[in-house]
């Protein structure tokens, strides 16, 4: 804002000083993106062998961009572990999301294998459901093998702006999926205009249902990073950058005093209601005939992973919109009776249970990153 204004960065002069002033340094309002915290977005391509195919596998979508990874990494293997420790608790009290977030991962580290000429061979689970390694990732010599999915890896982000209502085609759709999907698992692609707004509000009744349950509104809020001391301290979470909003609401969202859990909420409620679902050219379900079981959801998370390189190189966004499948895991898991989970299997009728729900569309404007750790962070 104060660029379009005619202020350069180094000669910033702000009516008032004081605390408007410190806002504009402490949430980095001339510098988006900046610092070590987006660094892997920059460097990403630049390191060979694995731990090059870590920094790659680093920039996958996460929940709440929790990153619940390490990697134990050698010579001839790469072992990919759940960080139980980064969670969204009672968000996702059956760690379901976790473990899709882990199957990105594991993704964009196979991409960024083949591509430093590495051959991966993933065996799941290796020491069984309940252990900490998800994945054993053998690596052979092969060609370097690149390809259009491992180049959209740093330009894919989840868009939470507006999509410009154009109807994304039902053959790009299509082509968005892999013909060889595993066992179990499906993608219902809902684009007809009584179902679309059908899901629409299930989406805004579990928006506001979970921002009206104070222990999952608090167990989110957790990961929101409020300031550029908190990003580049922490280097994961929800960030302004990453919620969609144009350059002059984002500029005065920067500068206003930072929101609190309540107002966050209100904020996402009406995102929900008159932006994401009122926008969305289209959903995509991920079905699947056994939802709880580990290899489904890190099967689920691979396949997600593509569907959004895809859905990169096609120039078509994507966000993530789990809070009916949240809310249906919060119902089990508290006891209470089911009043989702009836109602998405209704939407769905065709067989298989929901895992997990994104829409997608044309965006108004393209997504920015958020704040990752570096390989050094998150590897052993």
């Amino acid at each position: 804002m104060l660029r379009a204004l005619g202020f350069g960065a180094a000669t910033v002069v702000v009516a008032g000083a004081g605390a408007l002033s410190y806002r504009v340094f402490d949430t980095a309002v001339l510098d988006p993106g900046g610092g070590d915290a987006y660094a892997p977005w920059r460097s990403w391509r630049d390191t060979p062998g694995p731990l090059g195919a870590v920094a790659a596998a680093v920039l996958a979508a996460s929940p709440h961009n929790t990153q619940p990874w390490i990697f134990g990494v050698g010579a001839d293997a790469i072992d990919v572990y759940v960080d139980r420790t980064r969670t969204t608790g009672t968000v996702d009290p059956f760690g379901r999301e976790q473990y899709v977030g882990l199957g990105c991962a594991v993704e964009n580290l196979v991409l960024g294998c083949r591509a430093r000429g590495l051959a991966p061979s993933v065996a799941w689970v290796p020491d069984g459901a309940d252990g900490d390694r998800v994945a054993h990732v053998a690596l052979t010599a092969g060609p370097a093998v690149a390809s259009p999915r491992y180049d959209a890896i740093g330009e894919r982000h989840t868009n939470r702006g507006p999509y410009d209502g154009r109807p994304v085609p039902d053959d790009l759709l299509a082509s968005l999926v892999d013909d060889d999907l595993p066992s179990g698992i499906a993608v219902r692609w809902i684009t007809e205009a009584g179902a679309r707004a059908a899901l629409g509000g299930l989406l805004v009744d579990a928006a506001t249902a979970l921002t009206a349950d104070e222990q999952q509104s608090t167990d989110g809020f957790v990961w929101f990073r409020g300031n550029n001391d908190e990003i580049q301290r922490y280097r994961d979470g929800l960030v302004l950058d990453g919620q969609g909003l144009g350059p002059l609401t984002l500029g005065a969202a920067k500068l206003l005093p930072a929101s609190s859990r309540t107002a966050g909420d209100q904020f996402w409620v009406e995102q929900t209601r008159t932006v994401h679902t009122a926008t969305a050219a289209a959903y995509g379900v991920i079905t699947a005939a056994h939802p709880d079981e580990r290899r489904t959801q890190l099967d689920a998370g691979r396949l997600l992973q593509r569907i959004h390189l895809a859905a990169t190189v096609q120039g078509v966004a994507l966000q993530h919109m789990n809070q009916v499948t949240e809310r249906i895991d919060r119902e089990a898991a508290t006891g209470a009776v089911p009043t989702f989970a009836p109602r998405f299997a209704a939407l769905v009728p065709d067989g298989g249970a929901p895992l997990l729900t994104f829409r997608v569309g044309y965006p108004v404007r393209a997504g920015r990153p958020t704040p990752r750790r570096d390989v050094a962070e998150v590897t052993r």
